[in-house]
């Protein structure tokens, strides 16, 4: 992206020896084709006809590319299938948004993963299709390589693959482990699936998922329950926005969501995790980190897809100077003016329209 080196969150902390990755992510890429513009949920036996459509990389790409355009210098370990798809997600990742693939890997004969998203009424529904990939011809490292951040799936299906053997390693060599999860269809809910959870940093669940694995009845609750387990926790409120416990400080904090729009929200859990991680390695006071993501995962939505509709510096800035332009007429550019001050230090001028428009509906188009 032509606008990854217009700032970068940790200038000021950068010394001789630090790790080459600010974040390190491992996971599965998939090839997302989004729906957006429906009227209501597709109907048996019926076509339903969309009014926009895009396609991007998905899965933990949409994690990858939030970090990339945020300033981080981010490192992926993924299979890729050699296959079209497969090639069009390492090229956007790899040329487009500078993501550091050395530890990824291409498998001949494997298809990409795929996911169909249809975004209506606010919330999206999704269809995928793969097949694990087969393991690498050579050992594979148990740590990942040094980094100043690592962000680990936790939840049933990475128990059962062992994807979180390397945590304990990882943060006892100084990186910082941010935990997320997903969705366990299983219905169990088992809190065992969290075990390794003392190993990390921080550990952000949405309300739905905070609450089942602690058998609550409310986020906030369940977010103190699961401040027992980990340093940090940090529960998405969906439309009321973030609440987090800092169990180290006994510090909490609580920031509504930004009212805005939503085109698309595929992705948007994934781009607050990665505005988070930024405020984080940046040193940031915690209620200014639960903004920034929040800010970051409300731009994101407003665009197709989860890894193309990432906001970089640039939209985060023209999003303030819209604020700043508009303050004191409503009461929701007052009180944006006043939660967001601390980005008026860190922002470039803007120097593009927005919002950009990023998703493509086609993928491949050759040069003209």
């Amino acid at each position: 992206m032509d606008d990854q080196p217009v700032l970068d969150p940790l200038g000021a902390l950068r010394v001789p020896g630090d790790p080459a990755a600010d974040v390190y992510l491992t996971g599965t890429v998939f090839l997302d084709i989004i729906f957006t513009g429906l009227d209501s949920a597709p109907v048996r036996g019926t076509e339903s006809w969309a009014r926009g459509m895009g396609s991007s990389p998905g899965g933990i790409a949409n994690m990858a590319t939030a970090l990339a355009r945020l300033g981080l210098r981010t490192t992926l370990a993924a299979a890729f299938g050699d296959d079209m798809y497969g090639d069009y997600c390492w090229d956007c990742l790899e040329s487009g948004e500078g993501i550091d693939l050395t530890p990824s890997r291409r498998i001949p004969g494997w298809h990409s993963p795929v996911t169909v998203s249809m975004a209506y009424e606010g919330e999206r529904t999704m269809v995928s299709h793969g097949h694990q990939a087969p393991p690498p011809e050579e050992a594979v490292p148990t740590c990942p390589p040094p980094a100043r951040a690592a962000v680990a799936s936790f939840g049933r299906l990475a128990a059962e693959r062992g994807d979180r053997d390397w945590i304990a390693e990882a943060a006892a060599s100084g990186t910082q482990v941010f935990a997320d999860v997903g969705w366990d269809d299983t219905g169990r809910w088992d809190p065992a699936d969290l075990d390794g959870l003392r190993h990390c940093a921080a550990f952000l669940p949405n309300a739905e998922e905070a609450m089942r694995y602690t058998r609550s009845a409310d986020p906030r609750e369940a977010a103190r329950r699961l401040a027992e387990q980990v340093p940090l926790a940090v529960v998405t409120l969906g439309a009321e926005g973030a609440y987090a416990v800092d169990s180290a400080s006994g510090e909490t904090a609580e920031v509504p969501a930004l009212l805005v729009e939503a085109l698309d929200p595929t992705g948007a859990g994934d781009v607050f995790v990665a505005g988070f991680v930024t405020g984080t390695l940046a040193g940031w006071p915690l209620a200014d980190r639960l903004a920034f993501a929040s800010l970051c995962a409300a731009l994101s939505v407003q665009e197709f897809g989860g890894s193309l509709s990432a906001p970089g510096w640039i939209e985060i800035a023209g999003w303030w100077q819209q604020v700043r332009a508009y303050a004191g007429e409503t009461i929701g550019t007052r009180e944006a003016l006043y939660r967001y001050g601390f980005l008026e230090a860190l922002l470039p001028a803007g120097t593009r329209p927005w919002p950009l428009r990023r998703a493509v509906p086609t993928i491949g188009f050759r040069p003209a």
